[in-house]
């Protein structure tokens, strides 16, 4: 796997997120995802993740893509939910697992995104 390959996976990601195309969101997803949010972090279905689309409603714009290995990319994202006026700008760390993504965490700046990222790549490289 290579960092093309992850980028593909996660921009496949947001096209389904933002097509709310829910059978697709499917297979763009391992079972279970790692996420995190506003409720809370953990894995969830990948049934779940098709909730979630469904109940946030959200639309994500990648604005830029910042790899940190094969398998880690930090994307800034201008985030817009049904009752915003106007997008935010927020950050997610993305991990493939295969052509699929396998974790969604997002961090409201993108240098919060970009220091987990570093400490999780850091603490994966000494298991």
């Amino acid at each position: 796997m290579s960092a093309v390959d992850t980028e593909t996976a996660i921009a496949r990601w947001h096209d389904v997120v933002n097509r709310k195309d829910l059978t697709a969101a499917l297979a763009t997803v391992t079972n279970p995802i790692v996420i995190n949010g506003p409720k809370g972090a953990g894995p969830i279905t990948d049934k779940g993740f098709v909730e979630w689309i469904t109940r946030s409603g959200i639309t994500l714009i990648p604005r830029s893509y910042h790899p940190i290995t094969e398998r880690v990319i930090v994307v800034e994202q201008d985030a817009q939910w049904p009752a915003d006026a106007r997008p935010t700008r927020l950050a997610t760390l993305f991990r493939s697992t295969g052509n699929q993504v396998s974790a969604a965490l997002r961090f409201p700046t993108f240098r919060e995104a970009l220091e987990f990222a570093y400490l999780y790549t850091e603490l994966a490289a000494t298991e």
